[in-house]
């Protein structure tokens, strides 16, 4: 389940009606908003300035990842999904890689993206790594894991909805549950800085042409 309410004042209200359920749809296509006098992007229009976040998880290699120092004036694609999500993670994932795979060398090596899972319980390291690796991005996604506390944590730095996993379905296994988290790709820019959201709906093409704009800021 995928929800958006609550994400902040600095996040557009167009999110929370964009970000729909998991399994109940996609949500319809935004349009493009101005995130500056002169910037237009395809996604969801910020509606306050928000730099970028502080917070620490361990990426799959197992190293200390510090998501501010280490993406620190880089474009940045940043997720909070899970691998067992059946509709928009892994749509959102394969969009970007889409993206990615349209666009030239030297503007993919100034793009990072990273994937936080909401669902430490299940996605270890070699979980995330190998189901990532399945996208085959141009350059590989980061892929961010951590204790269920410390995924909390980043949730709050964000100042999004804490995620959190629901009963499973009649039939379903105890380990079959979904997770509830905020669905959409954050954007953030060369001056670290919120640039824009993709909700559910942003077609790859629109991601490539964001892209070759934020890389020039």
């Amino acid at each position: 389940m995928h929800r958006a309410a609550g994400f902040a004042a600095a996040l557009v209200a167009p999110v929370v009606a964009l970000a729909t359920a998991c399994g109940g749809g996609g949500g319809a296509h935004p349009q493009a908003a101005r995130s500056s006098a002169t910037l237009v992007l395809h996604g969801a229009q910020p509606t306050t300035s928000q730099t970028r976040p502080d917070f620490t998880l361990t990426d799959t290699a197992g190293h200390s990842y510090d998501f501010l120092a280490q993406t620190h004036g880089k474009v940045t694609l940043l997720y909070f999904g899970y691998t067992h999500c059946p509709d928009q993670c892994p749509t959102s994932m394969a969009d970007i890689a889409a993206a990615l795979r349209s666009l030239p060398p030297a503007v993919v090596s100034q793009v990072t993206v990273v994937f936080a899972t909401t669902d430490p319980w299940r996605d270890n390291a070699k979980v995330l790594r190998k189901w990532l690796d399945k996208f085959h991005p141009p350059t590989p996604y980061i892929g961010l894991t951590g204790t269920p506390g410390e995924v909390a944590g980043a949730e709050t730095t964000m100042g999004m909805p804490i995620s959190s996993r629901e009963a499973p379905a009649a039939g379903q296994k105890a380990g079959q549950y979904s997770v509830s988290h905020f669905a959409a790709v954050i954007v953030y820019g060369r001056d670290d800085r919120l640039a824009t959201l993709y909700p559910s709906g942003v077609v790859p093409a629109d991601i490539a042409a964001d892209l070759k704009v934020l890389v020039k800021e």
